[in-house]
């Protein structure tokens, strides 16, 4: 059997790129200003077909808060908004950042669901909903980001479809794989969920890169086997997981109302992941 081929991409600066931030399979993500980034492709002339289509998302999805802004889309790339303080994988794990309090912990997890209860309002399921694709600004607000997802009509017809699919830790078990939902989307919200309490992804036992490892997190997944650990919003974990929830309006009621009730405790200290309050 020959080696896999490998293929070598060399950075490149697009006029008004000074740093490259980023680059992932697709596309290097490069600082033109203290505000903006271009996201663009791995190779000069290379194919712009996944920056055209998150364009063509974002315009539909339109401004929200906690959505990456979008800029416009031109020759050179796809111009978004500079989230200052990266990933929410990096920020967590990353040891140079103190640990966040329980009650930033949950604020992240609210404005994560308001975000993916306004695309579901505009048909658009994420398909990615992981912590690499959750960034955050230099206040620490959440800004979901990088749409590969879908796009449906009124009857839930898939209209213009993903170009992406959940990481196995995320992602839902279901006949044909290419069958996204707002279910899927929110399974995967489980995951992140559990991830943003715990500092670690579902099923750490498993190790990436080992034998059939991505099989045994997806046999766990079908089997209804889940993380069970305690902490606040472990409940609404578990329901994503065990899709119990018809829509993500649900699950922001209930966060809210988590939330409020942590607000009126006295503050914990910053490695208080837990709490004495399990939903």
């Amino acid at each position: 059997m020959s080696d896999p081929e490998v293929i070598e991409y060399h950075y490149y600066y697009p006029p008004g790129v000074h740093r490259i931030l980023a680059s992932g399979t697709s596309a290097f993500i490069g600082q033109v200003d203290e505000s903006t980034v271009l996201k663009y492709t791995l190779e000069r002339g290379g194919d712009s077909s996944r920056l055209e289509h998150e364009h063509r998302l974002l315009n539909i999805i339109g401004h929200h808060e906690h959505v990456i802004a979008h800029k416009g889309l031109t020759p050179d790339g796809l111009y978004l908004e500079y989230a200052e303080n990266g990933s929410l994988l990096e920020f967590i794990t990353k040891a140079k950042h103190a640990p966040a309090s329980l009650q930033q912990r949950i604020r992240w997890c609210r404005e994560i669901i308001e975000a993916v209860e306004h695309i579901h309002s505009k048909r658009v399921i994420h398909c990615d909903i992981n912590p690499t694709n959750i960034l955050l600004d230099k206040n620490l607000n959440i800004k979901l980001a990088d749409f590969q997802g879908c796009y449906l009509d009124e009857g839930g017809n898939v209209v213009v479809p993903a170009c992406a699919g959940e990481p196995c830790r995320y992602f839902c078990p279901r006949e044909d794989d290419f069958n996204a939902t707002r279910q899927t989307d929110l399974f995967a919200l489980g995951s992140t969920i559990h991830f943003i309490f715990t500092g670690h992804e579902v099923f750490p036992d498993i190790v990436a890169g080992e034998e059939f490892w991505d099989e045994k997190v997806r046999l766990r997944f079908v089997s209804g086997v889940f993380p069970s650990d305690n902490h606040a919003c472990a409940e609404i974990a578990q329901k994503c997981w065990r899709q119990q929830y018809a829509a993500a309006s649900e699950i922001l009621e209930e966060m809210r109302a988590i939330e409020n009730l942590y607000n009126r405790m006295p503050t914990r200290g910053k490695g208080d992941l837990y709490g004495d309050l399990v939903t």
